[in-house]
């Protein structure tokens, strides 16, 4: 009796003990209920890390540098990507002076707000031969700060000669968790100018993300920093020192552009890597991308594709035409290259040198931070080149854009090439997701059956898993 006494007793206490334990978690999930709905939360990994609402337009807020002497006439490049119809783009454009109301309209929406920099002349510069506007466009992750945005996840830096594509940078910003210390951006294209300023800087005229916890925390020691540096030339070089001095190296995305290039910049453009396309910087000291076309209008141009799908703007795509053996490479929403034979996909990935160095010099030429291939000389195996003509929605969502060939002389018959004049490409809207963005893979594409000898129609859609890309 004794015994059985003393197991009732025992399996009471165990009861209680689930009652108890399964209130304790009712509790615990109704809290966790009334905290999602003032931080909107969204979703739990672990008992320890919470994870916030999808970063989007509204977490970010642009600085960008310029003067009163220069915005007049780069405002035109603001207008390319400032989304006037999307009132929660924020930001400002910094200038030492304010411009005239005869070069700026100071009521116009397309643009984003101007504000004066603070002054600069308390700090030394002594970069023989540079410009000490340097300090002041330095001195903007700090003012900027100062301007106390609500909700800041990420502020974006670059000059006003830089062309963003906003929506691609909100998706790659995603990936990085904004309450750490991120500073975000990429290295120049020329070997030599990163071997003179640094392989670990991000350029600023390609432009960079530096995460609000980060940038908090540098505007407080900004000033204290920079008087270390009088001796750097640019503004980009006192960001990264002090950035260094607090321990933060910077994180590489290879889809912000400096484009330390002079010339044709086709190649650098047509051989894009799997990352959407963040920035185009220096396009004043390049070639139009688009022939026949000012500056200005081949970017209105460009954005013609950003504007209907921008995170598959220059996305490579390359596949092979069985009948004739053309290689096929589609730079999406710009050009597609058809070579007339056969290439291995390694060799069309390389970027073609279509374009000159930004500072020529014997010992580094031909020194770029990517792989490269010479020109072709060989008229048997020049590509012929599309550039794109349209972009629209056809039915189901698909979009359909079309390239027009461009006129280029040829000495050699190549007769099933040379009567074509137009291809039809056909996707659906690329919207990648996190974890595609983490572990980004390179689109598969199909020649469709020709529907005439002028006209060849591709369509481009996700590789299955264990396709291979290869010429047959």
């Amino acid at each position: 009796m004794l015994l059985l006494h003393k197991t009732t007793k025992t399996q009471s206490l165990k009861k209680f003990s689930l009652v108890i334990i399964s209130l304790f978690c009712a509790i615990y999930i109704l809290v966790s209920l009334l905290l999602l709905g003032t931080s909107k939360l969204l979703n739990v990994h672990s008992s320890l890390q919470v994870v916030f609402e999808p970063t989007t337009i509204d977490h970010i807020v642009f600085g960008i540098a310029s003067s009163k002497a220069s915005w007049p006439k780069r405002k035109e490049f603001a207008k390319l990507w400032w989304k006037s119809n999307n009132t929660q783009m924020r930001g400002c454009v910094f200038v030492d002076n304010l411009p005239s109301h005869k070069d700026h309209d100071f009521d116009d929406t397309t643009l984003p707000p101007l504000c004066v920099s603070q002054d600069t002349s308390r700090f030394r510069y002594t970069y023989r031969g540079g410009l000490r506007s340097a300090i002041r466009v330095a001195r903007i992750v700090k003012e900027i700060v100062a301007l106390n945005h609500y909700d800041v996840r990420w502020y974006i830096f670059g000059d006003d000669d830089t062309i963003f594509f906003p929506e691609n940078i909100v998706k790659t910003l995603s990936k990085y968790d904004h309450r750490l210390w991120y500073y975000v951006g990429a290295i120049s294209e020329s070997m030599k100018q990163n071997w003179f300023f640094s392989f670990g800087m991000a350029y600023g005229g390609g432009g960079f993300a530096i995460s609000s916890s980060l940038a908090k925390v540098l505007a407080k020691v900004f000033d204290s920093c920079i008087k270390r540096y009088p001796y750097l030339y640019g503004s980009d070089a006192r960001v990264y020192s002090c950035l260094s001095e607090l321990g933060v190296a910077l994180t590489l995305e290879p889809g912000f552009h400096q484009v330390d290039l002079h010339g044709n910049i086709f190649g650098l453009l047509a051989a894009h890597p799997v990352t959407p396309l963040l920035s185009l910087h220096h396009l004043e000291s390049t070639n139009p991308i688009f022939p026949n076309m000012t500056t200005t209008k081949a970017l209105q141009h460009l954005f013609e594709a950003a504007n209907v799908d921008s995170q598959r703007m220059l996305q490579q795509t390359v596949c092979y035409h069985k009948q004739f053996s053309w290689t096929i490479s589609v730079s999406w929403g710009y050009a597609i290259q058809v070579f007339p034979n056969n290439m291995l996909l390694p060799d069309v990935l390389k970027v073609q040198e279509t374009f000159k160095e930004w500072m020529p010099n014997k010992a580094s030429a031909g020194a770029y931070t990517f792989n490269t291939r010479p020109l072709q000389r060989d008229p048997s195996k020049i590509p012929f080149i599309f550039y794109l003509v349209n972009v629209s929605s056809g039915e189901d969502g698909i979009i359909i854009s079309n390239y027009k060939k461009s006129f280029q002389y040829r000495s050699y018959k190549m007769e099933s090439l040379q009567k074509m004049e137009v291809i039809k490409v056909f996707t659906n809207k690329l919207d990648l997701s996190i974890k595609q963005m983490q572990s980004p893979r390179r689109h598969c594409c199909d020649v469709l059956p020709s529907r005439a000898s002028d006209q060849m129609e591709i369509t481009i859609r996700e590789c299955k898993d264990d396709e291979l890309i290869y010429m047959h």
